[in-house]
């Protein structure tokens, strides 16, 4: 047995000494060598022969032109190799940045002797310099042209994977392969230069019906120079990803089987555009150029991978060997893809506490060690890889995290009568289909009454959305909503206290305290008394506000790129949270105003760099585009009123100085001592000094807040159907939330400076201020879970017979005029149409202008009606007229006897109801609303993609497997 070692080189002198040392030092030393480099341009070629020069003449050195490709080095080196004659002659490939160990070689030929019919084997491939993580252990290749390794990312040796076993192909640094075998099926495959060949050589050896085996025994330490863009070459230059994906596309083309060459070929080029979609959407437009410029170079040149394939067939002896046990299973490609989304996911909530992190370590440079040492030692990979292994015995052994899952069953638990279909207070009934939806966002005119242009709310895109998530369940969106957002909500703020605490104290803040915090503002919807009474407005908002405040926190980064992430991350939840309560907008204007022109008072300096003001500025300037096709035609159609108002229907606010004080918004909250506690608690986190002043910034805000509240509550709008309030859900949840981060921070350094040598009396005091503290969530969610007292029901109340309703689902002109009051308090009335009004519709009634002229038809209905009254309700697309119960006898007495109404028949005896017998005119309610707002839809939804693209973490491959945010 003959083994000839062949190490190609290219500027690798600062690996070649470790190299040339595992080489000479292997325990089964190699018969010869031959060194082939390709024009290095630092001194290579001297190691290399001062290194080996006790081999004498049993060493080759030559040197060819830099262009020359690995392949090519390879086949060159051969013909300067001449055959020993022998029955066994093996060829050992090495790089120049790959290091055996000294038993490798012995390892391999063991192998080789042990399985006399295997033709290539292959080491195990570690990471250099670090020694310990796995690289390779064998090779595959993807339905997608994913190299396959079949490791997790920063995977560690512990012999996890020892076996000796058959594999497609093995890397071409250590490779041992019989030269016959070799030489037959033509050597590495000069279309690939420098990546793939490996893969490729080993599906060709495959079908030919050559074995390949992986013997971990064997290992191999590989820095990946190429690879990791440590080394340039003129063979991979800047555009490393290029030649991979090239690469990977020709290899699966050129070796896939002939009846899945169609399908390959689609599938590929469909694949690879999506890719070039997914790196622009993460802001790699460098490997989306590649990509692309990979994708146009195999597939615009199919006459190369025929002519490959057909050089493949020529070489091997009849039919291809079926090799579809050694690929990929079929349904790897999609679980890199939700690994893909995990990253993303995992790096966009991240942001705020590598805020703080980062910050922490500006203060701390030589106590906190930094996220990229601890990558390069291993730390942050061997701590996840512990904690991945024993998760579900750290769950139930942490208390934290078990109070954590508690309250989240037991807040479900405690709005059941969310389950289902649910309506009542502020909540109508759900559209039948999330196209309803769809419809009213994009429509510019609404059939509604008798017709408005006044737009859709905002909130309809969102609900839209998440309906055709659903597949059209509509009911599961909003019960979804109040289900969910109380959980959502502490686990916002559970984030965003965390984060503040580490930005306030270096050691952060006691996990108890945050735990209390994130439950107490997570109740907040509730005590308030929103929940019950169905205002998803201010329910939506109290959840997204934590993760708003805690995106705004990136504004302080020290790094610009994450700075102006943060700004679209930040527009992107300040549009979703106004969209439900449009005055968190406004606020969030006002703040900025006031943060900016401090900090012009205070730090003029602050404000000349662009990227320390320009973030927040641009958080709010986006948001306003975001809602552009709901904001512009709300002021154009001055319904401007809007702004001020919340979700859903109109409500009443019984808001008290002391019901604002304590966060209670209705009679439908907790007791109010509960509020009043957290009130006392946050008088008292002003003593601490050592806190004072980030507990004096919540108490500004809160003032603010207050302030605002307070002079809005003293406005009246006079909207066409009635004069109403704006609405303080946002500013009780404000006022709420800082008294909380006030609390929390307050008690951080009350509990930092009290010890054992405090008197008894003191932590005594400290023992009842926490008993007293924990009431208040406790007490919040006791109460939530007994009391009965709700505004939503689950079945509506029926207005109209039923048979009226299935009319009026044929066409907009069978509407149905309710009448409700009497002739001595009043008439009032509205017309439903289609499946009357749902959610989402509200809003636009609400604000649409009266039809004077309806109006004065209805009064003349009710006092002197006239055959041409009816008719003119015919004209307007009204089929029935129904007086609610109880109906006043004289103005049943009037209807009864007009010609031209019909007596129908209604459900309830004290429900009168009557058909109109004249022309229904179908087009009664059509119209149009402004041309403009087509192009605002477009621009909104090109927005919002773009906001989505710059607030995405981005991806840069770190090459080793791992990608970098």
């Amino acid at each position: 047995m003959s083994v000839a070692a062949l190490l190609v080189t290219h500027d690798g002198a600062r690996w070649l000494p470790a190299v040339l040392a595992g080489l000479t030092g292997q325990t089964l030393p190699v018969d010869r060598v031959v060194a082939v480099d390709t024009t290095s341009r630092d001194t290579s070629v001297e190691l290399v022969r001062d290194g080996l020069s006790g081999l004498g003449d049993r060493l080759v050195v030559d040197v060819v032109p830099g262009s020359t490709s690995f392949p090519a080095a390879v086949r060159h080196a051969l013909s300067l190799l001449p055959p020993t004659g022998g029955p066994e002659e093996w060829i050992w490939l090495l790089h120049d940045d790959s290091n055996p160990d000294p038993g490798a070689l012995a390892a391999l030929l063991a192998a080789a002797d042990e399985h006399p019919d295997v033709a290539v084997l292959g080491p195990k491939l570690r990471e250099w310099p670090s020694l310990r993580r796995l690289l390779e252990v064998g090779l595959t290749i993807t339905g997608t042209g994913h190299r396959e390794t079949g490791l997790e990312r920063g995977e560690y040796d512990q012999g996890q994977h020892d076996a000796v076993r058959e594999v497609l192909a093995v890397n071409t640094a250590g490779m041992l392969v019989r030269r016959e075998v070799l030489e037959s099926l033509g050597g590495l495959d000069e279309e690939l230069p420098i990546f793939g060949n490996d893969i490729d050589f080993g599906w060709r050896a495959a079908q030919a019906g050559h074995r390949t085996l992986v013997v971990p025994q064997a290992v191999v330490f590989h820095a990946e120079a190429a690879h990791r863009g440590v080394r340039r070459t003129p063979l991979t230059g800047r555009h490393t990803h290029y030649q991979e994906r090239r690469a990977a596309l020709f290899t699966s083309l050129a070796n896939t089987s002939a009846r899945s060459l169609p399908w390959q070929y689609v599938r590929l080029f469909c694949g690879s555009l999506l890719r070039v979609l997914g790196f622009l959407a993460v802001r790699s437009v460098g490997e989306a150029l590649d990509e692309l410029a990979a994708v146009l170079s195999v597939h615009g040149r199919p006459r190369q991978v025929l002519a490959a394939r057909r050089d493949r067939a020529a070489r091997r002896d009849g039919e291809p060997a079926d090799v579809r046990h050694l690929l990929a299973p079929p349904w790897l490609p999609y679980r890199h893809g939700l690994d893909l989304v995990t990253d993303l996911a995992a790096a966009a909530t991240s942001q705020a506490a590598d805020v703080a992190e980062r910050r922490r370590e500006a203060r701390e440079p030589d106590a906190v060690r930094t996220s990229e040492q601890r990558r390069t030692s291993g730390e942050d990979d061997e701590e996840a890889y512990l904690t991945d292994s024993g998760l579900v015995a750290r769950f139930f052994t942490n208390p934290v995290a078990v109070v954590l899952v508690l309250f989240g069953v037991l807040a479900l638990l405690a709005g059941r009568e969310a389950f289902g279909s649910i309506t009542g207070g502020a909540l109508s009934p759900v559209p039948a289909a999330a196209s309803d939806w769809w419809a009213l966002h994009v429509a510019s005119w609404h059939p509604l009454g008798t017709g408005t242009d006044v737009p859709a709310p905002a909130y309809v895109l969102p609900f839209a959305i998440a309906g055709t998530i659903l597949l059209g369940h509509t009911g599961a969106v909003v019960s979804g909503l109040m289900l969910l957002a109380v959980p959502f909500a502490a686990w916002g703020a559970w984030r965003l206290l965390a984060v503040v605490g580490r930005l306030v104290d270096p050691l952060g803040l006691p996990r108890w305290l945050v735990v209390w915090g994130a439950l107490t503002y997570a109740l907040v919807p509730v005590t308030s008394g929103a929940w019950s009474e169905g205002r998803f407005g201010t329910v939506a908002v109290a959840a997204l506000l934590p993760w708003a405040a805690r995106a705004a926190l990136g504004f302080v980064d020290p790094d610009r790129d994450r700075r102006w992430r943060a700004a679209w991350r930040t527009a992107l939840l300040l549009a979703l949270g106004a969209a439900f309560v449009p005055g968190l907008w406004l606020f969030a204007l006002l703040a900025t105003a006031v943060v900016l022109g401090s900090a012009a008072f205070i730090a003029p300096r602050l404000l000349r760099d662009r990227d320390s003001w320009g973030p927040p500025v641009a958080a709010v300037a986006a948001t306003p585009v975001l809602l552009a096709p709901w904001l512009l035609p709300l002021l154009t159609t001055g319904s401007g009123a809007g702004l001020l108002l919340e979700a859903g229907r109109l409500t009443v606010d019984r808001v008290t100085f002391g019901g604002l004080l304590t966060g209670r918004l209705n009679d439908l909250g907790a007791p109010t001592w509960l509020g009043a506690v957290l009130v006392v608690l946050a008088l008292a986190a002003l003593l601490p000094r050592r806190t004072r002043v980030p507990v004096v910034i919540c108490w500004l805000v809160a003032l603010a807040a207050a302030l605002v509240s307070g002079v809005v509550s003293h406005v009246a709008l006079d909207l066409p159907a009635v004069s109403t309030r704006p609405s303080l859900g946002l500013f009780v949840v404000i006022l709420q939330g800082t008294s909380v981060v006030a609390v929390v921070l307050g008690a951080d350094a009350y509990l930092r400076r009290l010890d054992e040598h405090h008197p008894v009396w003191q932590r005594t005091l400290a023992g009842v201020l926490a008993l007293v503290a924990a009431a208040v969530p406790l007490g919040g969610l006791g109460w939530w879970l007994t009391t009965p007292e709700n505004a939503m029901t689950r079945d509506a109340a029926q207005t109209v017979p039923a048979y009226m309703e299935q009319s009026s689902l044929l066409g907009q002109e069978h509407g149905v005029l309710v009448l409700d009051g009497s002739v001595d308090d009043g008439i009032t009335y509205r017309i439903r149409r289609d499946d009357g009004t749902t959610l989402g519709e509200d809003e636009i009634l609400t604000l649409a202008d009266e039809d004077t002229a309806l109006t004065d038809e209805v009064r003349t209905l009710v006092s002197a009606p006239t055959p041409g009254v009816v008719a003119s309700l015919g004209a307007r697309g009204i089929e029935y007229v129904v007086l609610s119960s109880p109906a006043d006898g004289r103005v049943s007495a009037l209807l009864d006897a007009t010609a031209g109404l019909d007596q129908a028949s209604a459900e309830d005896r004290s429900t009168r109801a009557w058909r109109v017998d004249r022309p229904l005119d179908a087009s009664a309610v059509q119209g149009s609303g402004p041309w403009w707002r087509p192009v605002l839809l477009v621009l909104q939804g090109l927005a919002i993609l773009a906001a989505l693209v710059l607030a995405a973490p981005t991806i840069r491959p770190r090459r080793g497997g791992v990608e970098d945010d």
